[in-house]
C-alpha cells in the first residue's frame, strides 16, 4: 500500500527544534512567503534571509531533501494544495508579448510537464497496473471535478479494449452507491489532481474497507489518497496550474492504454470486432 509524504509544514515543524537560528529564520520565511519563495534559486533565497546559500543547502538537507530542487517541488505543492483561484490568478505569469509568444509559453510549458512525467515514471509500477488493467473483473475509474475529465478519458478508452468498465463522477453521491456493490475482484483506478476532492477521498476510503485493489494516478505523490492505494502513478507539476492542466497525467494515460492494447492480442481484436458490429446495427457513426 502507498504511504502518505508528510507535508512541508509537518517536516519543517518535525526538525524545527534542531535546526540553528539562520535555518529558523530560512523555514520561517519559507512558511510565511511560500508564493515567492517557490521561484527562487538558493542565492535568492539566502540574500532574503540574510545567509550565505551554503546555510540553504543546509537546511534543506536537514529537513531531508536530497536536492534544492525536490525542497521546491515540496513547496509547489504546498502552494497548490492551499491557493484558491484568486490567489492562482495572482502569481499568474503576465502575458508581456501577443497572443503567440503566450500560446509558446504554454506549450512549452506543458512539454515541461509531460518530460518531467517521463522521466520520473515508474517503469515497473506501470506494468503491474497494465497487467491489474487486464485481469481485473471489473475495473471503476473514479476521477472528481477536474480530474474527472482524464477518469473519463481513461475510462471511454479502457472501454475500447476491453469489457466491464464503468466511469464514476466522484461528485456524484451516488458513486458511493456503486461502490458499496462492487463485484469482488473489483479494480479501482482514481485519477486526483490538486486540491483533491474530499469527496475523491472518501472513494478512496470506502474502496479500501472493502479491500478493493487501487490504483491512484495524480500529480504528486503527496496526494492525500496515496495512503489507501496499492499503485501510485505519479505526472508531476512544473509550474501551479492557474485553472488546473492535466496534460502530463493525459500523456500518462495515454501510455499506459496504448501499451496495454499491445499486449492484448486476439483479445482485443475479438472485443473490438463485437463493439464495430454494434456500431453497425445501431449506425453509431456519421456515414
Amino acid at each position: 500500500m502507498g504511504k502518505e509524504i508528510p507535508s512541508l509544514p509537518k517536516i519543517i515543524d518535525r526538525e524545527y527544534e534542531s535546526l540553528a537560528a539562520k535555518g529558523r529564520l530560512l523555514a520561517t520565511y519559507v512558511l510565511s512567503n511560500p508564493d515567492k519563495a517557490v521561484f527562487m534559486t538558493t542565492r535568492q533565497l539566502a540574500a532574503a534571509v540574510g545567509t550565505s546559500e551554503a546555510t540553504v543547502i543546509r537546511f534543506i538537507r536537514q529537513l531531508g531533501f536530497k536536492s534544492y530542487a525536490l525542497f521546491i517541488s515540496a513547496l509547489r505543492d504546498l502552494i497548490d494544495r492551499k491557493l484558491t483561484l484568486i490567489e492562482r490568478g495572482n502569481i499568474k505569469r503576465p502575458v508581456k508579448g501577443g497572443d503567440d509568444e503566450e500560446l509558446l509559453r504554454l506549450v512549452n510549458q506543458d512539454v515541461d510537464d509531460i518530460n518531467a512525467m517521463q522521466k520520473g515514471v515508474d517503469l515497473e509500477v506501470a506494468k503491474e497496473v497494465r497487467h491489474l488493467l487486464k485481469i481485473a473483473s471489473h475495473i471503476y475509474v473514479i476521477g472528481a471535478r477536474l480530474s474527472f475529465s482524464s477518469a473519463h478519458y481513461l475510462g471511454w478508452t479502457l472501454s475500447k479494449i476491453r469489457s466491464n468498465v464503468t466511469i464514476l463522477n466522484g461528485s456524484d453521491n451516488t458513486s458511493i452507491d456503486q461502490m458499496v456493490f462492487a463485484p469482488e475482484g473489483s479494480l479501482i483506478v482514481l485519477i486526483a489532481t490538486s486540491r483533491y476532492p474530499n469527496e475523491l477521498i472518501r472513494l478512496g476510503k470506502i474502496a479500501r474497507r472493502q479491500n478493493m485493489k487501487q490504483v491512484l494516478i495524480t500529480d504528486s505523490p503527496a496526494c492525500p489518497l496515496a495512503q489507501f492505494s496499492d499503485h501510485i502513478l505519479v505526472a508531476p507539476q512544473q509550474s501551479i496550474p492557474f485553472l488546473g492542466n492535466p496534460v502530463s497525467i493525459i500523456s500518462l494515460i495515454h501510455y499506459l492504454l496504448h501499451t496495454l492494447a499491445s499486449g492484448m492480442g486476439d483479445e482485443l481484436k475479438a472485443h473490438q470486432e463485437l463493439l464495430e458490429k454494434a456500431y453497425m446495427e445501431n449506425d453509431t457513426w456519421f456515414n
